[in-house]
């Protein structure tokens, strides 16, 4: 359902957003890591996106490279510790 939106409106963040919190929460996680690591690389300051960059990398069994950006996550916004 998501594709038509992304080939219309790829360029807006939001529709970014939305695909890959759809891509994270229906564990199509490989999916979900390049949209959010390309999103984290546009938008370094957004503490929800590290969140879920760095549970998507935990439940691709890759802690090392997880644990960066949930560290930052939770500096940025404490509820996320």
């Amino acid at each position: 359902m998501l594709q038509p939106l992304l080939d219309d409106h790829g360029d807006d963040l939001n529709v970014r957003r939305l695909a890959a919190r759809a891509y994270f929460t229906s564990a199509q996680l490989g999916r979900a890591r390049q949209a959010l690591e390309q999103l984290v690389t546009d938008l370094p300051d957004d503490s929800y996106l590290r969140l879920m960059l760095g549970r998507t990398l935990q439940r691709l069994s890759l802690h090392e490279q997880a644990a960066p950006h949930l560290k930052v996550a939770a500096a940025m916004t404490p509820e996320f510790a």
